[in-house]
């Protein structure tokens, strides 16, 4: 037969012409006989050789198609009956052999007969030929044809699908590339791997398996479309004659990975992804084995071991399942089960999440160490990823593993991921405050606490009180500080709304005295709320119960006072309030906001009363704080102001005094003349006693200018007329020996105007007229 062969390839003609003398036609039916033997042998051995390739871009065996080729021009030569059927395998063999433009040769005049058998055949080999040399164009359609005929050939079929799917690789659609494989798939598996390894160009192949790994492992990630919908609609029109693609199908994925493990065994993306599908149909045993033969090849895969760990709690098998995800924690890739979370059933999710975050428990219940914190850390990230990202217990937990390790910033992060979703989680407020505490922002600190207290105290009181006793301090510090802040500009501002923010400060001050019930602040600032509020019996109670029946504590005894003028006590509640004007007007000035206009000037005038008759017994000191209260209550009543002043001078307090004077000059223009006079004289008489004589002089002056005879009235009753002249000679003089004559004469006119019989008043004005002869002096 080899003889044979080799002759017509040596010289077909010839050959030919001694065969059909040599031998009959029951001989050459023998022939043809034998020589399709030794085809289908020889073929047979170059597809078990493609079959056999170890490696994906291999194109070994290819040589195995030489004899093919020279049987079948053989055969050509003595069958003419079956010289179409055998041109179309010769086309074939000629493409597999990458004699593209020879193949093309074939398929093209073939295709031009008017015969019109093995016509897809001849689509499909065309449809590669062109697909070879780069003309994708030319290429589609051929394939196209194959899939929309009424009863396509299934191995031609297969081809075409296996040639579309490539070119929409190149035009960018991926995720047809991988229906037209799940359906070639479906068709005939051992036709498509040989396709792939024979008809694809070797250098596709690569891109090929990648691009149908990650869009098998995408449709496993798909979440199944509603009936109604658009996608669902083009799942049931993707069919092929009747075989629907199924592309959100696990078992079209399983197929297609059975597929890309034949390609490539050794490919674990590839391994993995048949577990998935395998997982998802149920066939859990199956996907275990597949795993592990994954796992033989590299024992430190996370993916695969995250995979493993869950199918063996879907089993039951815990303690394994627990064994593997300590593997995943030690290999320090926790973060691969984001990938694989779509994958997973939700009921296996669950199973997975409240198994991580049960055994994070147990751990930190358990083992104490930041190794171990930082195992429960992982195994609560496992719980978060299995839940889809928010598992708030988990999320709580993690965080506060997180501030134990100092890792301050990333606790904050879990907490925010709390509150994105429940802005009024608890526990999530209070955990990021006391992280805020320990970064020292305050105002961060106070806004979440107060808001965690706001919606349940009960549960955050407790949770300050498990700190350290510094931070316990500092919070109420805080704490005090922000409340008192608010009630301040709360009564302060008559026109803010008040109901909400004061019921919240109850809470706030309820909550500071069972935090630290032996701070007095605390105490006072809840009996300030519940004056705030009107609920004065409530705030008389608790005083009593905070401070006892006699009230010894300076600013309890002053709410104590704001309770007696709510029930008209003037006098009591002036005595109270009037030591706490001692101490500076800030407390005393916020405890006023409670008193309405007409309280407010009932107390003035009691406490008035109170210190006149003080001032009377020479108690001057006491007298003092009602003055200063009297004046506090009536917004710096002049009167008031004038009667402390007075009151000052008796205590030697100069410099306040003229302060208080000061403030009443300022207001003269709604005062009489004769309160005006007063006013400049006893600033005057201050000032002598400050030893600014210059000063004081020049308020006389104004005095005497305002009204001569009631200034000289003044003026006798304090210091005397004598002295003063006294000391109007002296400012005088000092003007003359500057030289300012002018002011010097001033001086010494307003001076004889007070003492006109003083001697020496009288010298100065001769030497001055004398000195100052030439100038203008009147």
């Amino acid at each position: 037969m080899q003889d044979l062969i080799d002759a017509f390839r040596i010289s077909p003609g010839q050959a030919k012409q001694h065969f059909d003398e040599l031998f009959s036609s029951c001989d050459t039916e023998r022939i043809k006989e034998q020589a399709r033997t030794v085809l289908d042998v020889e073929f047979a051995a170059y597809r078990e050789a493609v079959r056999t390739r170890p490696e994906l871009r291999d194109d070994a065996g290819r040589e195995l198609l030489s004899p093919v080729i020279h049987t079948l021009q053989f055969l050509i030569q003595i069958a003419p009956g079956s010289r179409r059927e055998l041109s179309v395998r010769l086309a074939d063999c000629q493409l597999l052999s990458r004699h593209v433009h020879s193949a093309l040769k074939i398929c093209s005049h073939l295709l031009e007969s008017e015969q019109n058998t093995y016509y897809n055949s001849l689509l499909v080999l065309r449809g590669f030929c062109y697909l070879h040399a780069n003309d994708c164009q030319q290429a589609l359609p051929d394939f196209q044809k194959v899939i929309e005929h009424d009863s396509p050939h299934p191995n031609s079929c297969v081809k075409a699908l296996c040639g579309r799917g490539l070119i929409r690789i190149l035009g960018g659609s991926p995720y047809l590339t991988a229906l037209d494989y799940i359906t070639a798939c479906r068709l005939r598996l051992d036709e498509t791997i040989l396709t792939v390894k024979s008809y694809v160009p070797w250098n596709q192949r690569g891109l090929l398996l990648k691009v149908l790994q990650e869009e098998g492992q995408k449709i496993l990630q798909k979440k199944p479309s509603p009936k109604g919908s658009s996608a669902f609609r083009q799942k049931k029109g993707a069919g092929l004659n009747g075989f629907l693609t199924k592309e959100g199908d696990a078992f079209g994925v399983h197929q297609l990975a059975s597929l890309l493990m034949e390609l490539d065994a050794s490919d674990e993306a590839s391994q993995i992804l048949c577990a998935d599908a395998l997982y998802q149909l149920d066939r859990v045993e199956e996907a275990h084995r597949v795993l592990l033969v994954a796992l033989s090849r590299n024992p430190q895969r996370s993916p695969i071991l995250a995979r493993l760990a869950l199918l063996q709690l879907k089993k039951g098998f815990l303690y394994d399942g627990t064994q593997l995800l300590k593997k995943v924690i030690q290999i320090r890739d926790t973060s691969c089960l984001l990938l694989i979370m779509d994958i997973f059933k939700d009921e296996d999710r669950k199973l997975m999440q409240t198994h991580c975050h049960s055994r994070a428990m147990t751990i930190l219940k358990n083992k104490q160490g930041d190794t171990y914190v930082k195992e429960a850390i992982a195994n609560l990230s496992f719980a978060i990823i299995a839940s889809g990202g928010y598992a708030e217990e988990s999320l709580l937990t993690r965080a506060r593993c997180y501030g134990h390790l100092g890792q301050k910033k990333t606790a904050i992060f879990d907490f925010n991921a709390i509150l994105k979703e429940d802005p009024r989680n608890v526990q999530a407020l209070s955990g990021r405050g006391f992280i805020y505490l320990a970064l020292n922002q305050q105002k961060e600190a106070v806004q979440d606490l107060t808001s965690a207290l706001k919606e349940d105290a009960a549960v955050v009181i407790p949770e300050i009180l498990s700190l350290k006793h510094e931070a316990q301090v500092l919070i109420t510090q805080w704490l005090l500080d922000h409340c008192r802040t608010v009630l301040t500009e709360l009564v302060a501002d008559k026109d803010l709304p008040k109901e909400e923010t004061l019921k919240d400060l109850i809470v706030i001050g309820g909550s500071l005295i069972k935090i630290n019930s032996k701070e007095a602040r605390c105490h006072i600032l809840y009996t300030d709320i519940l004056i705030a509020v009107g609920r004065y019996e409530d705030a008389l109670l608790h005083l009593q119960e905070s401070f006892g029946q006699a009230i010894a504590d300076k600013s309890a005894n002053a709410r104590l006072a704001v309770l007696q003028l709510k029930r008209r006590n003037m006098l009591p509640a002036a005595r109270s309030l009037s030591t706490l004007a001692e101490k500076g007007h800030g407390e005393l000035g916020f405890l006023l906001n409670f008193l309405d206009a007409k309280q407010r000037q009932n107390l003035s005038q009691v406490a008035a009363q109170e210190g006149n008759a003080l001032i009377k017994d020479h108690h001057y000191e006491t007298a003092l704080n009602y003055y200063s209260l009297a004046i506090l209550t009536s917004n710096n009543n002049p009167q008031y102001l004038r009667q402390r002043a007075a009151c000052l001078m008796h205590l030697k307090e100069y410099g306040q005094a003229l302060k208080d004077v000061d403030k009443v000059i300022q207001k003269h223009e709604s005062h009489g003349l004769r309160a005006q006079v007063e006013d400049h004289c006893s600033k005057g008489q201050i000032l002598l006693s400050l030893a600014e004589a210059e000063a004081a002089v020049k308020e006389y002056i104004q005095a005497l200018q305002l009204d001569q005879s009631l200034a000289l009235c003044s003026i006798t009753n304090g210091p005397g007329r004598k002295i003063l002249a006294q000391t109007f000679h002296q400012i005088a003089q000092h003007y003359f020996e500057i030289p300012h004559y002018e002011e010097a004469w001033r001086t010494v006119d307003y001076g004889l105007i007070i003492d006109e019989n003083n001697n020496e008043l009288k010298k100065l004005k001769t030497r001055i007229k004398r000195e100052a002869s030439g100038c203008s002096v009147h």
